[in-house]
This record gives structure tokens, C-alpha cells and sequence, in this order.
């Protein structure tokens, strides 16, 4: 018998007949066919198991079921990251069959428990529910509300190894016992029980348990996870099963979220759909634009557009102070200032040594001591100082020579109209954008550290409900200042009503930060889209994605993915409707597509 009739279901035998052999017979015999590629190298049949060559196979039947199965309890078995195969068998029994054997049934527990009550024994609740329960299914037998079937229910698992193979059976177990469903290896019946599995309608193990409808829909296999709730806005269709994926970020434990995605695979796209839908529940939303994409959006909502370069109108002073609240003090407040300002300097002037560190700080305090500013005073009303007060300062000071001269570019020199001039920006609005586009590579991480510092003083200033998205991350990243802030905003801004959402494409240079793995995981929403080879064992490690996981973020389209909340995840696709996707699309050939047709219809306009 060859390997691949080893899989064949068997047949009833027939009697023998003398069949003439002919030369198409013995060509065909020779012949290789999909059924031999399929088969195994070799197979070997032990009481236990399966030796397949390099796999190893055990089945198992379910033998009991509790009083209740509750719907899904078949989910957890369905979704294990486990190789293994799952066979259903429902064999229809005759309802009239089956109530003449119920009829029978019910007389024996009635008769046990009249006999127990003429010998005076303490009632048994197990007969009484027995009976209960035989009574109200017979009754629903008869009015056609259930019907009975015998289910036999089968799996086999895989692995490399016996050991392997006993650490799975072990899992498995103990997540069936846990619902009270118990299962034994099909002893001596293995070839029968892999022949039953596979995909050829072949029941040979033949071990059923009688279940009528309710319970026998509970082991429904086709489940998949559903991410939603019952408010927030629309992410995306769940690609499992259609659903939609509707959350709120301001309803889980924090309101952060980050995305990662190679280059145009739709990132932006689902941010920007993200920030329009969001504006319609009341929040207000603070873009750092890297690439100046959201200058049409911020038009298209009302919003403000600064864009920030060293020819802009628009200035930050970062000595800008916020007000405290009502739990903060005003030396805590300048204290904390004065720190952030000391990493400030040391990404502009390219480093400091331990003792130009402590000469920045001290000058920053003269700096602030200069308008009136102490840990004492109350600086609400107050004027700040501006950076050429501070190189005052440092003229002053003994050997701050080396940093004066090295601070003079950003106070006359062709960087000083970016830094040394009174803040005349205000985040006041629903919709704001910071374009850094223009500004120079070298100065893009000070420039993004002073915005993002500027927009966190004002979210401390008023308690609202705000969402910041950082895209590009990666350039945070690659200081560690700049990076030690945007984790410590991620972490506290939970306490002013902010959700940080953080955008990349180079998952190699945001995860090699020492502060790039905590803020993925102080995000409650986590978006991998489209993955590139180079970067997809990185992801696959930091998310603990199986095989087919990593392999569908490779072969994603546009716009797809998977979509994290807390410990559950699904396959997203972004949805948005044509109105939607004609304000926040950054595809060229559409942004070209627009613009002609706005040039045509200006034209044809009398």
C-alpha cells in the first residue's frame, strides 16, 4: 500500500476480480502525480502517535462536555498560535428516535427519585436537575424548538518533537479543562483519527456526544476577535470579519498611540482621517509636520499653519514660561524649565562637557533673575528673557567663552532670526499645524525640540482635551534629549487630558533608541502597517506577531494592516469616504488630479 492509500478513507472490501493489466495501466502507474508531492517521505504508525519524517501528529476526540457551554468557548482552541487541525462531525439523530429513548429516560430518574423519597433519603439535586433538565428538552423536542445530534469533535496536533508535542497537548488540555471539556488521545487509533481530521468527510473514530442545537452552535470554529465599542470613531473595517474598529483613545488607560509603516504605505493617510474624525467629538488637535502635509487639512477645518524655518514670521522664544496651576508650584515650574532648557543647548551647541553643563544652568538662572523670575516670585505676568540675554549673561561668566562663541550663530548670526525673537505663536484652536519642511536639516531637531516644548507649556497652561501627533518621530529619536522629552510628554500627558500619537517610517532608528521601546509601550494604540523585509523581524520581536502576522503586514496593500488595543489586535483596513479622502490624500497623482480640476473650473467660471 502506498503512502498516499494510507490517507485514502477505507473502504468496504469487494469481491475479487481478474482486471487485465494494460499498457496505459503501467505508464500511468509511473506516472508522478500532486498526490505523491503531497504525501510524506515516510510514515510510521505507533499507538500514541504519528512519524510523519520531520513532523510528528497525536489525535485527540473530546469525550465530555459540561451542563452549559457558553457561546465562543471553542475560541480560545481556534485562535492558539499552535499548529493542529480541528474536525466536526454533526451526525442528525431522529427526533422521534430520540424521544422514545428520552421517554425511557425520564421514567428511570423519576423512578430513582420516588424510590429515595419511600426510603427517607436526603434528596439528590444532581437526579432532580437530571430530571429538570430532560423534561424541559424533551418538551422543546416535541415543539420542534431543538433537535439532536451526535458531534464528534477531533483534533490533531503537530510538532517537531515529542517534547514539543507534550508541552502543546499540555496547553491545550488545560484550556478545554478549564471549561470543563476533557479529551483523550485516540489510542491505537491513530491512523484512524488522521484520516478523520483530514478534509475528507471520513468519520472513523466514530466517538459522539449527543448535543442538541444551543450547545452544538457554541463550537462554531469561524471566530475572530472584534475590536470596538460602543463609542469614539471609526479606524478602519476589521478584515477578519467586516466589522468596524471604533474606539475613543480618551476612554483606556492612556491616550497614546503609535504607527509604523514603510514609506507610502498610508500612514498620514490614516492620521489625517484620524484627526478629521476626531475633531467632531470636541478635541483639540496639535500636528509637528515634518513634510508640510497638513497645510491643506488645516485650511480645510478652519485651522492655524505655522511654518517654522529661519525666513518664518512665526517665532518661538524658549524661555517661554507656563503659568502654574493650582497644584504646581512656581519653583517647581522654573526648575523644570531650566532643565529642559539645559537639553536644549546641548543639542545646539552639539554637546556639553559636565562642567559647561553646570555653567549653562547657572546662567540660565542668572538669565531668568535678570527680568525678576526667582523660584519666589510670581512670573505670570512677567516678560522673559530672550537667547541674547542669555549670551549676555555668559560674557559675564568665567570660562564660559567656548559656549558664548558657539551661541553667537543663533543670536546674530544667520540663525538668529529662528530663536532670538518674543514667542508670536498661540495653539488656541481646533487644528493646528507646526511645518518644519523648510527648515534646515541641521536645525530640524532644535526646531522640533523648541515646538514640541512650546506646545507642551501650553497644554499645561489650560486643561483641555487635545491630541499631539509627532510624524516622523524618527527624528526625535536620533537625540537623546529630544527623545527623553517626547517619552517623559507620552508618560504625563495623561494628567493634562493629552493623547500622543507618534508616526514613523525607520523602525530601525525609533527602536534603537533607548527611549523608543517605552513609549511603544505606554501607547494603548499600537498600527503596524505595510512592513519592508528589512525591518520586519525587528517588528515581529517588539509585537510578538506569529509567522502569518509578519507575513501579512509584508503583503498588505495601502491603507492595511493590524490595529493593537491592549492585548488584542486584528487586521485593519482604512476606510474613508470621498469627501474624506479628497482633503486628506497625499497622492500626488491625485493632489494633480485636484488641482486641475480646480484650474478648470476657474476657468470656465465667468
Amino acid at each position: 500500500m502506498g503512502l498516499f492509500d494510507f490517507l485514502k478513507p477505507k473502504k468496504k472490501p469487494a469481491q475479487e476480480e481478474i482486471v487485465p493489466i494494460l499498457p496505459e495501466q503501467i505508464y500511468q502507474s509511473g506516472v508522478l502525480e500532486l498526490r505523491d508531492v503531497l504525501a510524506p517521505a515516510a510514515l510510521k504508525i505507533s499507538p500514541k502517535m504519528l512519524n510523519m519524517g520531520e513532523k510528528i501528529a497525536r489525535t485527540y476526540f473530546v469525550i465530555s462536555y459540561p451542563r452549559f457551554l457558553t457561546a465562543g468557548w471553542f475560541s480560545p482552541i481556534i485562535n492558539l498560535d499552535k499548529v493542529f487541525d480541528v474536525s466536526i462531525f454533526v451526525h442528525p439523530v431522529e427526533t422521534a428516535k430520540v424521544l422514545k429513548q428520552f421517554q425511557k429516560k425520564v421514567a428511570e430518574v423519576q423512578s430513582q427519585i420516588h424510590t429515595r423519597e419511600e426510603k427517607g433519603f436526603v434528596r439528590d439535586p444532581m437526579l432532580e436537575t437530571a430530571y429538570q433538565d430532560l423534561e424541559k428538552l424533551r418538551d422543546e423536542l416535541q415543539q420542534a424548538q431543538e433537535k439532536i445530534f451526535d458531534v464528534g469533535l477531533y483534533l490533531t496536533l503537530y510538532a517537531d518533537t515529542e517534547e514539543e508535542l507534550e508541552k502543546v497537548e499540555s496547553e491545550v488540555k488545560s484550556i478545554m479543562e478549564a471549561k470543563l471539556v476533557y479529551m483523550k488521545p485516540a489510542l491505537f487509533q491513530q491512523a484512524e483519527g488522521f484520516r478523520s481530521v483530514m478534509p475528507t468527510a471520513s468519520d472513523e473514530l466514530l466517538v459522539h456526544s449527543k448535543l442538541n442545537s444551543g450547545p452544538l452552535s457554541s463550537i462554531f470554529p469561524f471566530t475572530s476577535f472584534d475590536l470596538t465599542s460602543d463609542k469614539g470613531i471609526l479606524y478602519g473595517v476589521n478584515r477578519h470579519n467586516s466589522s468596524l474598529v471604533l474606539f475613543d483613545r480618551f476612554s483606556l488607560e492612556n491616550y497614546n498611540s503609535v504607527v509604523f509603516a514603510k514609506s507610502g504605505a498610508g500612514k498620514s493617510y490614516m492620521m489625517k482621517l484620524e484627526i478629521l474624525r476626531t475633531l467632531m467629538f470636541d478635541t483639540e488637535v496639535i500636528v509637528i509636520d515634518p513634510e508640510k502635509e497638513y497645510n491643506f487639512l488645516a485650511e480645510s477645518v478652519g485651522g492655524k499653519f505655522f511654518s517654522i524655518s529661519l525666513t518664518s514670521e512665526h517665532h518661538i522664544n524658549p524661555f517661554d514660561l507656563p503659568l502654574p496651576r493650582e497644584d504646581e508650584s512656581p519653583a517647581d515650574i522654573l526648575r523644570s524649565h531650566i532643565i529642559s532648557l539645559v537639553g536644549l543647548f546641548r543639542i545646539m551647541l552639539g554637546g556639553l562637557t559636565p562642567e559647561e553643563d553646570a555653567l549653562v544652568d547657572r546662567a540660565i538662572t542668572e538669565t531668568y533673575a535678570l527680568k525678576d523670575i526667582t523660584p519666589d516670585s510670581d512670573f505670570g505676568k512677567t516678560e522673559p528673557p530672550l537667547l541674547s540675554d542669555f549670551e549676555t549673561v555668559l560674557a559675564g561668566m568665567e570660562g564660559a567663552d567656548s559656549i558664548r562663541v558657539r551661541l553667537t550663530k543663533y543670536t546674530k548670526g544667520t540663525w538668529a532670526n529662528f530663536i532670538n525673537r518674543p514667542s508670536n505663536v498661540s495653539i488656541e484652536g481646533n487644528l493646528v499645524v507646526f511645518s518644519l519642511r523648510d527648515m534646515e536639516d541641521e536645525l530640524k531637531s532644535v526646531a522640533t525640540y523648541i515646538v514640541t516644548h512650546h506646545i507642551w507649556n501650553a497644554v499645561r497652561r489650560n486643561l483641555k482635551r487635545r491630541l499631539l501627533v509627532v510624524d516622523e518621530a524618527w527624528w526625535m529619536m536620533r537625540s537623546e534629549d529630544t527623545a527623553s522629552f517626547l517619552l517623559s510628554v507620552a508618560k504625563r500627558g495623561r494628567k493634562y487630558f493629552l493623547g500622543v500619537a507618534t508616526i514613523t517610517q525607520d523602525v530601525d532608528d525609533f527602536l534603537s533608541s533607548p527611549y523608543g521601546l517605552p513609549i511603544v509601550t505606554n501607547s494603548s494604540i499600537q498600527m503596524l502597517l505595510k512592513q519592508s523585509p528589512a525591518v520586519i523581524d525587528r517588528i515581529q520581536k517588539v509585537f510578538n506577531l506569529t509567522d502569518e502576522e509578519k507575513y501579512l503586514l509584508l503583503e498588505s496593500d495601502v491603507g492595511e494592516g493590524l490595529f493593537f488595543v491592549g492585548l488584542k489586535h486584528v487586521a485593519i483596513k482604512i476606510v474613508a469616504s470621498y469627501t474624506e479622502d479628497q482633503i486628506i490624500t497625499s497622492d500626488p497623482s491625485q493632489l494633480l488630479a485636484i488641482k486641475r480640476a480646480k484650474a478648470e473650473l476657474s476657468a470656465s467660471t465667468p
